[in-house]
Formats: structure tokens, sequence, C-alpha cells
């Protein structure tokens, strides 16, 4: 069992060391930990679930880019981008150079987007649902052509492309994996068995939910003839880390049972969001209780 991070809130209490530097040492915490994966929103304005529209709030591949010059293990992505929020052939262009100054730790994680009020409030097009998709589907398809090395134009109901060159090309073969963020069972999950590496569920549902999201996606491999164990599994959730277990937080115990339940169930990465991720001490409980342990899973 793999840990991830996903650090989506940047409204932290204010001291000597500024937003960026703290961020910055989350990233080398979190590295220093153990941790396998550092994740962060692509979001312009903050989203409703985690705290208001005026809060801080980063560009996703700029903060990443930042994270990897922090640090030189950690795997990168975003959790996720929006489809809408850049041309496909600029986005093949943006993930491939985290790539490769990264020396092959991104990954394109990609959704079709929801947030209507950033979209309108940067004067981003926000397109029904249903097109949506067929974004997102277009776009899956146009890296996966760059990321191949073919050239060759692309036509599509939305895109067109004259000449996809990427150049250089990532560092990790065939390419950066890409894992689609969402749990819609007759959209989302087949796209993920069509075109994607890894796939994200969202915890907050329960382990049982996750299990049955799951066996929804073996069917769907099962129809495009694709091998289910090729697919990453992935979930997102939220928890406070301390030694006591006090206000609601949880042990390294606790957590270790809960990836054990994950393990299960075929989970092969748990990310999480920490409220209290400022706090060094919830690193040492991972690289000290928890990480060396979840390997065993």
């Amino acid at each position: 069992m793999r840990i991830g991070l996903q650090v989506p809130s940047f409204t932290w209490r204010e001291d000597e060391v500024s937003l960026g530097e703290r961020f910055g040492l989350v990233a080398e915490r979190a590295e220093r930990a153990g941790l396998y994966s550092l994740w962060v929103m692509d979001h312009f304005f903050q989203i409703p679930m985690v705290g208001s529209s005026e809060e801080p709030m980063f560009e996703g591949w700029s903060a990443l880019a930042y994270a990897a010059g922090r640090t030189n293990r950690i795997r990168l992505g975003t959790m996720v981008t929006g489809v809408t929020y850049r041309h496909p052939g600029i986005l093949a262009k943006t993930v491939t150079t985290l790539d490769v100054l990264s020396t092959g730790r991104a990954y394109l994680g990609i959704g079709a987007a929801w947030n209507e009020e950033e979209h309108r409030g940067l004067g981003v097009t926000f397109p029904p649902v249903r097109e949506r998709f067929e974004r997102l589907e277009e776009t899956l398809r146009i890296v996966r052509q760059m990321w191949a090395g073919d050239e060759s134009p692309f036509e599509g109901a939305h895109y067109r492309l004259e000449r996809p060159l990427n150049s250089p090309q990532p560092v990790q073969k065939p390419h950066p994996p890409i894992l689609i963020g969402g749990s819609g069972e007759r959209r989302t999950l087949r796209l993920v068995a069509q075109y994607a590496d890894a796939c994200n569920l969202f915890l907050r549902e329960g382990v049982g939910q996750v299990e049955r999201k799951l066996e929804v996606l073996r069917s769907h491999c099962e129809a495009v003839g694709r091998p289910y164990e090729e697919i990453e599994k992935t979930t997102l959730g939220t928890i406070s880390l301390s030694r006591s277990g006090a206000q609601n937080s949880m042990t390294g115990d606790q957590l270790l049972s809960l990836l054990r339940e994950l393990a299960e169930i075929g989970v092969q990465q748990a990310i999480f969001n920490m409220p209290n991720v400022t706090d060094p001490e919830v690193f040492t409980i991972l690289r000290d209780e928890v990480v060396p342990r979840a390997e065993e899973l």
C-alpha cells in the first residue's frame, strides 16, 4: 500500500514563514516521511467544501513545479485538472515539462470539471456536462497521441490540432500515468477503463462503496478488453493524525487499520489530505509508525 498526500488548502496560520515556504516545507516533510505522492487541487478559487472562494489558492501545475524543485523522489500530480481549464495540447506540454524537470515524477490527474463559479469568475467557458465529457475524451486521446510521438493532425468535435508535436517527450515510458478522478459509473469509470492508468475514488463514500465502484470498473474493463489489473486503484480521503487520537483524530494504528481494509479490496494507493498538515509531528508519525508497515500490506 502506497500513501499519498493531497494539499487542498493554503489557509495556514501567519508567522515568520511565507505561504510559499510553508508549502515547500510540507512537500519536503512528505518526502522525508516516505510518502509516495504529493497532490494539489487544480482550482483557481477555493472550493466550497474546503473554504471560502477568497481563501488563497495556488495554480496547480506551477505549485507542483515548485514542489519538484524542493524534492527528489516524491511523485507529483493534480487531484484533478479540470478539462476545461487548458487546451489539450498545452496541457500535454505542461505535464511533459513537469515530468522532464522532475526526472519522471509527474501524474496527469484529470476530470470533467465542475466548479462553475471559478469558470464564470475568470471568464472560462463552462459547457454543459455532456460536452465536458466529450472534451475529456478528446483530451485523453490527444495527450496519448502526443506522448506516443504521433504528429498527425487531430480532428475532433471540439479540438483541431494541425501538428501535435511534443518535444521533448516525457521521461516516464510510455508516458506519465493518467489518473481520472470521479466515481460516475456510466461515463467516468468507462473512460478510466478505456484510457487511464489510474482511478481515484472518494473514501468519504465508505470502503464498501469504493469496493462496489471497483466492481463497476472491472465490468467496464471487461467490456473494452482491458486487463483490470493494469489500472492503479487510488482513493482520496480526509484524516487528522495524532499520537493520542483526541478530537476525532486517528492514531497511527487506526490509520493502518483503515489502510488494511482498503488493501483487502484492491486499493493500491490511499491519498489523504490533513487539516493539521503544517504540524511536523504528523510526518513523524507517518515516517515512524505508518509508512514502513503500510508497505507490507
